[in-house]
């Protein structure tokens, strides 16, 4: 397909100023992409919204319900959405602005999945993705915005919502819109498929026919499909001859405007047929026709208009039905719930559905799968013995998956409700793919990407890799495991399954989080293994006495010289590297031997060196933590103590007074419940939080908030005793990212360990929970405490500090 010739001219927004207009709009409400070019020192400014607004208009001054993306915000350092006038990301180093030149950009709204990307081509560069947990769906305006500098837009292109159509992005033809001309969307409407059949292709046609009307005198047979028609109303198939209705008495353009308005949901008549077309619409009891027919009667004759002329005369259904996916196939007055029906009770099938190994599952019909489906209608119309069989055999298909498959095409949503649904979610995906229901996909694409998990990230992207539509999804789960890489390498080994490419664009990922330089070693290791098992440099190290590299490698050897430039051994201790020199994998693999040597001679020469601003290896991560070691009981090198200083900036001082980090309990503050005392240096004599009642259950916690910008993997973490001798027995530290779903990173049951009056206690986080980053971390008692009271429910402390990596 060719381009829409690009506008040339472009439009220059003042500060402070705003430009909307009827071409910047949406198709459809909550759902459409902008792309665009656009030149500024900072914050080049998007607002999306259901009205326009005027010339003055301003996001700071909006009080209905909006969406605002800044690019370049605060000097053109970050990257910020607002909802309603409140900030929900703010992200530094991404989307940044140029004044020097153009630059391309396309910001993609789909039912409140709001992606940024850089390019010409949306689902491509994608730079940052958030969903809304709240959708607004009623966003159709795009308004172009500036701060305090004048802001350059050109080549602004309204499209469709971006998901709908993924896989033909860099296929559709841009229109580019100006203040005086209309926006023309290229081809907004095409289908993902060329051989793709709508309902209104199936009118009159014998393609899956399974009943007839013989109308008028001259004995006139028209076909038509039992499903469609008593989805729409009534029509008398159960009488002897089940597949033929007589109509002597009705003329064929009357039975044709009708079987029209069904197949199509809009139709037009001559003005002396309107009362035969209410008759026959009222006798089948198509009851949106009969109201259409019924109120233009009406019109016509308060009018005095109504006569026996040839004048045409249109009719229209309301439109679409009120469906979750704006292209389900069918439209009013076809009844979306009777056609799922049908899938239920199997009335009217055409065809036995077959899973090998369970079956029949279901007795379907070929006219509501082809409107689905290419490679189905293609099945059942090209001559293969599926198109004269009424059984057909679907192979290597999950069995649960394929229902829900079904389910979708009859009803036009997805009917799950449970979260812990991802496995089910991927087989979903790959047989959307294999049958090219787009719209499909892109719904299972969501779902996944709202429960992603680090548990999941790697067999959703050993699924999403080879699906070229599922770009989007992919790149999320790229960035989910670079951000949780220590995780994500040593709770399971799923991911040495992964396929080179995609292993390597998680090494290289801009959002790459790991502790030590070591860990990214040992993955590439592990993963060049190929085995089931984690394995440390240092283990590879002993084999390599024994092996050689290709036995302990096989194909993947190669692979070695490729990924290996990815470990930043500069940032590695001098210690260690000299103990890496010395080792056998220096002595025989090449690429290694030659990343050390070149990382002791950096360490020897120091950081000045011209080489450290040429590579990546001699550069920290962008979002590398710090570490915070545990020493001993009461120290000064946990977290919250670093908080008081403000995160290293000056002397310290109680964080909760410098609001650096947020202290809540289980129970009302009080004189002897202080959020300001249990992150104090003073021991306190009496400081507890009370009992309260979660999910049915009894509980008393203290819960520190370490702040919006802040993550910390804790594995380790220490608690004082306060004066009192309650002393706690059976607990839990847990963390959370939201403060509402907690994972359990330390039990303790039945642990007396603190036994004394101010006594401090500290334990070690160990296996995957201590790689785990979280904002929110609390102590909950779980168990009554120990003491002179009986059944005492008090959480009696008067210090916590935490320790681990944090950023």
């Amino acid at each position: 397909m060719g381009f829409v010739e690009e506008i040339k001219r472009s439009l220059t927004v003042a500060p402070f100023e705003c430009a909307w207009g009827e071409e910047l709009r949406f198709g459809e409400p909550g759902r459409g992409c902008v792309a665009f070019e656009a030149s500024a020192q900072n914050d080049v400014t998007l607002v999306f919204r259901q009205q326009p607004g005027s010339q003055h208009y301003h996001y700071k001054m909006d009080s209905s319900r909006h969406y605002t993306v800044i690019l370049g915000s605060h000097r053109n350092k970050r990257l910020r959405i607002e909802v309603d006038g409140s900030t929900v990301v703010d992200v530094a180093a991404l989307g940044l602005c140029c004044s020097s030149s153009f630059q391309a950009y396309w910001i993609s709204i789909y039912d409140g999945l709001i992606s940024i990307g850089q390019g010409r081509h949306p689902n491509t560069n994608l730079l940052f993705q958030w969903l809304d947990p709240d959708p607004n769906p009623n966003v159709q305006y795009v308004g172009l915005s500036s701060w305090d500098k004048h802001v350059g837009y050109r080549k602004i292109s309204i499209l469709p919502a971006a998901p709908q159509n993924s896989i033909l992005w860099n296929h559709i033809e841009y229109a580019y819109a100006d203040s005086d001309q209309r926006l023309c969307c290229g081809k907004r409407g095409f289908r993902d498929d060329s051989d793709q059949r709508l309902l209104a292709d199936f009118l009159e046609s014998w393609d899956f026919s399974d009943a007839v009307f013989v109308v008028g005198i001259e004995r006139k047979v028209v076909p038509a499909h039992k499903i469609v028609l008593c989805a729409s109303g009534d029509f008398p198939f159960q009488m002897a001859d089940g597949a033929t209705i007589e109509l002597p008495s009705v003329s064929y353009p009357v039975l044709h405007s009708l079987l029209e308005y069904i197949y199509t949901g809009l139709t037009q008549v001559a003005e002396w047929l309107l009362s035969s077309l209410l008759e026959l619409s009222s006798n089948f009891n198509v009851k949106s026709l009969v109201k259409c027919c019924e109120e233009i009667i009406n019109c016509l004759e308060v009018d005095n208009k109504l006569s026996e002329s040839s004048r045409i005369l249109k009719l229209s259904s309301s439109g679409f039905q009120d469906h979750k996916f704006g292209s389900f196939p069918l439209k009013t007055p076809v009844d979306a719930q009777k056609i799922g029906q049908f899938l239920g009770n199997g009335k009217h099938s055409d065809i036995n559905i077959h899973v090998n190994g369970h079956g029949l599952v279901a007795k379907g019909h070929k006219l509501i799968l082809s409107l689905w489906s290419v490679p189905l209608a293609k099945m059942f119309t090209n001559g293969m013995k599926e198109s004269s069989t009424s059984d057909v055999f679907f192979k290597d298909v999950p069995p649960e998956a394929f229902f829900l498959l079904l389910q979708f095409m009859y009803y036009g949503e997805l009917k799950l409700d449970t979260r812990d649904i991802t496995s089910v979610l991927v087989e979903l995906l790959l047989l959307s793919d294999q049958f090219a229901i787009t719209v499909l996909q892109f719904e299972c694409c969501k779902r996944i990407m709202e429960c992603l998990s680090e548990d999941t990230v790697c067999s959703v992207l050993q699924a999403v890799s080879s699906i070229p539509s599922c770009k989007l999804l992919e790149e999320v789960c790229k960035r989910n495991f670079a951000t949780h890489f220590d995780y994500c390498t040593t709770a399971c080994t799923d991911f040495v399954l992964l396929d080179e490419a995609t292993f390597k664009d998680i090494l290289q990922h801009c959002d790459m989080t790991v502790t030590s330089e070591e860990r990214v070693l040992d993955a590439i290791l592990t993963w060049c293994m190929g085995t089931c098992e984690t394995f440390y440099w240092t283990s590879v190290d002993k084999l390599l006495r024994t092996s050689t590299p290709e036995q302990l490698f096989g194909e993947r050897l190669s692979a070695i010289d490729t990924l290996l430039p990815l470990v930043r051994f500069p940032l590695m201790q001098l210690s260690m590297l000299k103990r890496m020199e010395r080792s056998n994998l220096a002595n025989q693999i090449q690429a290694f031997r030659q990343l050390v040597a070149e990382a002791i001679e950096f360490s020897h020469a120091g950081h000045w060196t011209p080489t450290s601003y040429e590579c990546e290896r001699f550069q920290h991560r962008r979002s590398s933590y710090k570490e915070f070691q545990y020493i001993s009981d009461g120290d000064s090198n946990g977290v919250i103590y670093y908080a008081g200083t403000s995160f290293g900036k000056h002397q310290w001082m109680n964080p909760v007074l410098a609001k650096n980090i947020t202290v809540v309990a289980s129970s009302p503050n009080s004189r002897h419940t202080d959020p300001k005392a249990l992150v104090s240096k003073n021991y306190q004599g009496t400081c507890f939080a009370g009992p309260c009642i979660e999910d049915g259950k009894k509980l008393s916690w203290w819960m520190v908030d370490i702040g919006q910008e802040h993550q910390l993997m804790c594995n380790y973490y220490t608690v004082r005793q306060d004066g009192s001798s309650t002393f706690m027995r059976s607990w839990v530290l847990q963390g959370s990212m939201d403060g509402r779903n907690w994972t359990s990173l330390r039990v303790h049951d039945d642990d007396a360990t603190i036994c004394h009056p101010g006594q401090f206690a500290s334990w070690p986080i160990v296996g995957p929970p201590a790689l785990l980053p979280f904002r929110f971390f609390r102590v909950a008692l779980t168990g009554p405490a120990a003491g002179s009271v009986p059944n005492a429910w008090n959480l009696c402390i008067c210090f916590l500090e935490l320790y681990g990596y944090f950023r």
